[in-house]
């Protein structure tokens, strides 16, 4: 259904500066949604698949486990779009600090996107509302350090902003001047509280992501929070006891579509379209992330079976294995710190969990060796390419001269 444009243009600036700024109008849509049909069963159907991931979480032996390693293959996925060159092996060594020759840039931004998410989740399940302040908190967190210091952590933004070209005039979106920010993230606020009315969740999540990232409130990290915001919400909301679901696989593999959908959405108010690939994308991603979690318990229960036929050694390579379970990446000192046990016990443990194909060592040096549990490592990789360049997201560039 096309409403026509979701605001309006404002007329910003004078001659050579001038620029047209989208002014939204607030949520829920006007005329409301209509749910077809079609857009019934597709909710219902990602409602059933975000209630077996649910479900399936609470049957893992180890929840804690999967979470751990879930948020971070997120993270560096969620960064990825935004154009860091930083791989899931990387973030793990770098955790770890067994292997500083990762660049150091990319991964630190990935790390710290695993902070403001445990930032988020944590004042959540200890009852903070889902709020503008919420927000700024897990953007500071976000953009501390680094590159992302200089753009006002932790802060909305007080100068335009826009999206592709090289300023607002040639821009390929404008959102709504620093002034406005507050009407609008007001507006949104009360929507995310149910004000002016109840709305369903997943249905709830796909508008107040349009709407975050048509207001674009920070001069950076938008895109990253405004994925968050999601999950966030589902979680807020009891959707999700845990925080397995995040779309970010799913828009990389889809980015056009997405952005063409947002501005679909912005200038022919076409709703509808949006949350059925929203919808499509929840069941797929939920259906994905169940199916990995199988798999995990899968490989892991195999190796525990192969590693019991080990005889006396079993007990030191259940410990190791068990460790590597949660460091799919490590050095023999590293296992020596975490397990307490002796040099000559875990290199003999890493070798023979080498010959019994459960672990390899993967960078071919004599010394200052990294074993990986490749066959685990490979199916939390799944998806992780990084992209050619070019394909990064347009950045949101704050204004300096041009608007002064």
């Amino acid at each position: 259904m096309h409403r026509g444009m979701q605001g309006r243009l404002e007329q910003r600036g004078g001659g050579q500066a001038s620029y047209r700024a989208f002014i939204p109008a607030p949520l829920p849509p006007e005329p409301p949604l209509r749910l077809t049909d079609e857009l019934h069963d597709l909710l219902e159907r990602a409602n059933r698949a975000l209630g077996r991931l649910d479900g399936l979480a609470t049957l893992l032996p180890d929840p804690a486990l999967f979470l751990y390693l879930y948020v971070r293959k997120e993270a560096v996925l969620s960064s990825q779009i935004e154009g860091t060159q930083s791989s899931f092996s990387e973030l793990l060594l770098f955790e770890s600090s067994v292997f500083p020759g990762v660049p150091l840039d990319d991964v630190q931004e990935v790390s710290r996107y695993v902070g403001a998410m445990f930032h988020g989740l944590h004042r959540l399940k200890n009852g903070f509302p889902l709020s503008l302040r919420l927000l700024r908190e897990i953007h500071a967190v976000l953009m501390a350090g680094g590159r992302g210091s200089e753009q006002a952590p932790g802060e909305f933004r007080t100068s335009q902003n826009w999206i592709g070209g090289s300023r607002p005039g040639n821009a390929a979106y404008v959102p709504p001047p620093a002034e406005a920010l507050m009407e609008h993230l007001g507006a949104l606020e009360r929507f995310l509280h149910d004000v002016p009315a109840r709305t369903p969740t997943l249905v709830k999540a796909a508008l107040a992501h349009v709407q975050f990232e048509t207001i674009h409130p920070f001069l950076d990290g938008n895109g990253r929070l405004g994925r968050l915001l999601i999950t966030f919400l589902l979680c807020a909301e009891g959707a999700l006891a845990e925080p397995l679901l995040y779309l970010s696989l799913y828009l990389k593999q889809n980015r056009t579509r997405y952005y063409d959908l947002l501005q679909q959405v912005r200038m022919e108010g076409d709703w509808e379209e949006w949350l059925c690939f929203f919808l499509e994308g929840v069941e797929t991603t939920a259906a994905g992330a169940a199916g990995t979690a199988r798999r995990i318990l899968a490989i892991l229960e195999r190796d525990r079976t192969r590693i019991d036929g080990a005889g006396r050694a079993a007990g030191t390579l259940l410990r190791l294995h068990h460790l590597m379970r949660r460091k799919p990446l490590l050095t023999i000192p590293g296992a020596v710190a975490e397990l307490g046990l002796s040099h000559p016990t875990v290199s003999s443990g890493v070798r023979t969990l080498e010959g019994l194909g459960i672990v390899k060592e993967v960078t071919g040096r004599g010394r200052d060796r990294v074993y990986a549990y490749q066959e685990y490592l490979d199916l939390l990789n799944e998806g992780m390419e990084l992209p050619p360049p070019g394909a990064r997201e347009p950045v949101s560039t704050p204004a300096f001269h041009e608007l002064k």
